[in-house]
């Protein structure tokens, strides 16, 4: 007969940042705030870059329509829109840098992009498991 190992107690309990009161739509609507800003971006640099406001726009919005109904929508929404902010100063530091350099344009401009797609990602996986989340590299300009 095959036994199989104890489960490490750290292993088994849940996320230590899990909201186990989250409700569904609290959870849907954290969610759509993560990834509402990641399809945001693709709308923002399909009108040529001008659009850079469209993300923070859309975060800003979505956390202020529910802040008040969940604390777990109010955290999300809260953290989205930091990323958002964060996101624009960094592309414009990614820009600024690719004026200097040259070469910073073919590093910095992507790497931003691609932080906040995985991080966009990231956190709408966070929100639809109930889970608070935190970016990285991100400013706390609302706490």
């Amino acid at each position: 007969m095959h036994e199989t190992p104890d489960i490490p107690a750290a292993l088994s309990e849940p996320h230590p940042l899990y909201d186990p009161n989250a409700e569904r739509w609290e959870r849907t609507y954290a969610m759509w705030t993560h990834l509402g800003s990641m399809i945001a971006w693709l709308l923002a640099i399909a009108s040529t870059g001008i659009g850079f406001w469209i993300p923070i726009a859309f975060a800003a919005i979505m956390w202020s329509v529910r802040k008040s109904e969940s604390p777990f929508v109010d955290d999300h929404g809260r953290e989205a829109l930091n990323f958002q902010i964060s996101l624009v100063l960094m592309g414009i530091l990614a820009v600024v840098l690719g004026v200097l350099t040259c070469v910073g344009w073919i590093v910095t401009v992507p790497a931003v992009f691609v932080l906040g797609m995985i991080g966009a990602i990231m956190g709408a996986t966070a929100a639809s498991k109930g889970q608070y989340f935190r970016y990285p590299a991100t400013f706390r300009f609302f706490n």
